[in-house]
């Protein structure tokens, strides 16, 4: 298992190598054209081209290799991500994008893991690259930020990524993240209020997330409604989080749920009231 920090430094040493040989292979094809004998050159030329050629083949075997590593992740197969990822963090690349997902793909393992430290690190290590073409990994990565920083209780860590966020356009899945993330963190410094603003239409996006998600934000802001006092709506929305996930699984995750999801609600009717309410 390779150690983040030497994943980043191993990075960090390949992106400043890669510039530096970049510059070296293009002064040397310079040098060519306008030092070496006439009769020379394009022997030259040719050296140089063939150690470009050679350093950018490996390179593009290691992007393949590299973006097999989110459908592992995705399937658990956790060992073979790992491998896969420290082999491309170890075999040196000219191509800046191939280092700079490798930090991404193991973020997301060890988010995956539940390793939220080491995953708040690598995605810190990653928001500090210039990421130029890769700028859309931005927003992915300041996600894994918050919800491991909300995990391991840096709520102010987790305050400053979602407010980063507010500032970008997101795609649906990235806002249905956010929203999970968001509302868990305004549980957790106690602001009921906000939580309840346009409650309405967060329920309808909690409907779109899957089901663990869509249960554990539908119980947060059933709790919510009851700390407000409105009961009946707190029902409403218990009842359709246990529906989705078991209330027990919920509660070992996020404790706090077990004063509305584990205590002795009648079972509520939609109510014509919440279909208009905003």
């Amino acid at each position: 298992m390779i150690p983040v920090e030497a994943a980043i430094t191993r990075v960090r040493r390949d992106l400043t190598l890669g510039i530096l040989l970049k510059v070296v292979l293009a002064c040397a094809a310079v040098a060519c054209l306008l030092l070496a004998p006439e009769n020379a050159r394009i022997v030259a030329l040719l050296a140089v081209g063939s150690i470009w050629f050679w350093l950018s083949l490996t390179s593009a075997r290691s992007s393949r290799s590299s973006a097999a590593s989110p459908s592992l992740i995705a399937a658990g197969q956790f060992d073979e991500a790992e491998r896969n990822i420290e082999q491309t963090v170890r075999t040196f690349s000219l191509f800046r994008a191939v280092k700079l997902q490798s930090l991404h793909h193991l973020a997301l393992l060890r988010h995956a893991q539940r390793r939220w430290p080491e995953s708040a690190t690598l995605c810190r290590a990653l928001l500090g690259q210039r990421l130029g073409t890769l700028q859309p990994l931005a927003k992915p990565a300041s996600l894994l930020l918050a919800d491991s920083t909300l995990e391991m209780n840096d709520l102010r860590g987790a305050h400053e990524a979602i407010a980063g966020l507010y500032q970008q356009p997101l795609s649906l899945a990235e806002t249905l993240t956010l929203l999970s993330i968001e509302v868990d963190y305004l549980a957790r410094v106690g602001a009921w209020d906000r939580m309840m603003e346009n409650v309405m239409h967060k329920v309808q996006l909690a409907e779109l997330m899957p089901a663990g998600a869509s249960a554990r934000t539908q119980g947060l802001l059933a709790l919510a409604a009851k700390k407000l006092g409105r009961n009946d709506f707190a029902d409403w929305l218990r009842s359709r989080a246990v529906l989705l996930a078991d209330a027990g699984k919920i509660t070992v995750e996020r404790p706090m749920l077990k004063e509305v999801l584990s205590a002795g609600s009648s079972e509520m009717t939609q109510h014509p009231a919440l279909e208009t309410e905003h």
